[in-house]
């Protein structure tokens, strides 16, 4: 797990696998500097509103998986996370090519989510 530190309420974590692959850090470290200003302020009101944030900034997808919605440089990219007591725990992250958020980025986030939990002895 990589923590990227606590700005309100709730501490931001990017999960990161045993292996030590960091897929959120690795997408926005891909991005260009205002996609990655943007997804850093976003992140930080997250950490600061935890589940209040809402539309636009960040909706509920079900079954305890939210996403934050990147708008910028006309392309949509997401972050998927899910709460953990005082924790947010970034599962992954990509560009959104469609009306829907792909179900398989949904089941990734759910699998990591069972990972994280496996690993905190849930």
């Amino acid at each position: 797990m990589m923590y990227h530190g606590r700005v309100g309420r709730y501490e931001l974590i990017f999960y990161e696998d045993a292996r030590g692959i960091c897929q959120v850090r690795d997408y926005l470290r891909a991005q260009s500097k205002k996609v990655r200003g943007h997804a850093g302020w976003l992140l930080q009101r997250l950490e600061e509103d935890g589940p209040n944030l809402i539309r636009p900034s960040a909706a509920c997808l079900g079954d305890g998986i939210y996403e934050l919605r990147i708008i910028a440089e006309r392309r949509q990219h997401r972050i998927l996370y899910f709460f953990d007591r005082e924790f947010i725990v970034a599962t992954n992250a990509f560009l959104k090519k469609s009306d829907r958020v792909p179900d398989a980025e949904i089941e990734k986030a759910k699998k990591t989510r069972a990972a994280w939990r496996g690993h905190r002895g849930k």
